[in-house]
């Protein structure tokens, strides 16, 4: 599996594209890692990652959508993006997540990812916008990665995303993207429409055979002003998801990424473990993407480190949800995010202003965290990359598991 896929990557990437890769993410991000430790080690704190949503406009409505992509546009100017960079890399970051709506409406994307080419960014896009051009623009800067979402084949992604021939000027802009030598992803947000169709290995070789480099599969979260319930999954299918990634990953020549379990199968989450913040396209400064929430801004005078450091607000979410549940807070416990808002006295960082309505709305649910079926990973490098560079950092030693209330509808087998 490993040579294979090494193989592919090299045959297929531009050597600017593969040089940035192994340096700017590879090596990088493993001092990045090792920095984060040390702070850990001396009671300060800074994450090592960032994820960065440049902008609320989008070209699709796709169900479940927590993003105001319906409001005026706001984005973060090439300006703004930059300090926030340049903060966080006097802490050692260089790897840095680009989300929307989507990244490549955002006129000054190009401008950003210019500014910084010692940095390596991993956008997050439906790759409607990926032409030619804009794939080559990217080859040649070379310091990024885009992870194209592909919700289904024909009439799911329609359905799921809001309007007609989706998935066909999607394939659009990923062929773009492999034929002009970029490292590529495809992402998938697993449920209950795709399930069937995407958590295959047909999809995987399908894939392969197009020349992607690696999937990320993440379970779909109901959030949002529409977040559509009936489209989460059952713990089985949690489990299912599960266990088809760490089989695949050990068998097959496409590089495989999830974000919520440890090299033993136990579940995490980014946030609480410390890993991860997300920055709003209002310069919010968020817990996690679908907590929109916050009682900080990057434009705050101190910068950003300063920022994350003294934020009681984000240190309470780490901790307590972290106390609570090795799986998603707002999924299991929308209690307990509601009474941190109130606590901190949180602003809304939504358009719509309704997050806390939605919250109140919410009927906790399953999700990453099934004690009792944890499924270690199989193959010998994803194993040892998790346990040394991204593992739960001991954030749930304090876990209070006698007295954890998972909420009434845990007690039960809760399905859509």
């Amino acid at each position: 599996m490993l040579p294979e896929l090494v193989a592919r990557i090299v045959s297929t990437t531009h050597p600017r594209c593969l040089g940035k890769f192994l340096w700017n993410f590879g090596a990088k991000t493993l001092v990045s890692v090792e920095r984060f430790k040390a702070r850990l080690r001396r009671g300060e704190y800074f994450p090592a990652f960032l994820y960065i949503s440049i902008l609320n406009s989008c070209n699709l409505r796709c169900q479940g959508c927590w993003v105001d992509v319906e409001a005026e546009r706001s984005q973060l100017d090439v300006e703004a993006v930059s300090r926030l960079i340049e903060d966080a890399k006097t802490q050692g970051n260089r790897f840095f997540g680009i989300l929307g709506g989507e990244p490549f409406l955002h006129p000054e994307l190009m401008d950003i990812l210019e500014r910084h080419p010692e940095c390596y960014f991993q956008i997050f896009t439906n790759g409607q916008c990926i032409t030619p051009k804009i794939a080559r623009r990217l080859v040649e800067l070379g310091n990024a990665t885009p992870l194209i979402s592909i919700e289904g084949r024909e009439v799911v992604s329609n359905q799921r995303r809001g309007n007609v021939e989706v998935l066909n000027r999607t394939l659009r802009g990923l062929d773009a993207c492999i034929e002009a030598g970029l490292l590529t992803g495809v992402a998938t947000s697993v449920c209950q429409t795709n399930i069937s169709d995407l958590l295959t290995e047909d999809w995987l070789n399908e894939l392969i055979s197009r020349g992607v480099h690696y999937v990320w599969f993440h379970t779909y979260r109901p959030v949002g002003p529409k977040m559509n319930p009936q489209l989460g999954l059952t713990p089985e299918q949690l489990v299912q998801v599960r266990r088809f990634i760490v089989e695949k990953r050990a068998t097959m020549p496409i590089g495989i990424v999830d974000a919520y379990y440890g090299h033993d199968g136990k579940a995490l989450c980014p946030m609480s473990t410390g890993i991860s913040h997300h920055v709003s396209p209002y310069g919010d400064v968020e817990p996690c993407p679908i907590i929109q929430f916050a009682k900080e801004d990057i434009r705050d005078s101190r910068g950003i480190v300063a920022t994350l450091r003294d934020s009681e607000f984000l240190k309470d979410f780490r901790e307590l949800s972290a106390q609570a549940t090795r799986g998603c807070v707002v999924l299991e416990r929308p209690d307990l995010v509601r009474d941190l808002v109130h606590k901190h006295g949180a602003r809304d960082t939504t358009v719509r202003g309704t997050a806390l309505a939605e919250l109140e709305a919410m009927t906790p649910r399953y999700s990453q965290w099934l004690p009792g079926e944890e499924i270690p990973e199989k193959h010998w490098m994803y194993r040892l990359a998790k346990r040394f560079w991204f593992s739960d950092f001991g954030a749930y030693n304090k876990m209070a598991v006698d007295s954890r209330p998972r909420a009434e509808a845990l007690a039960r087998d809760h399905r859509p």
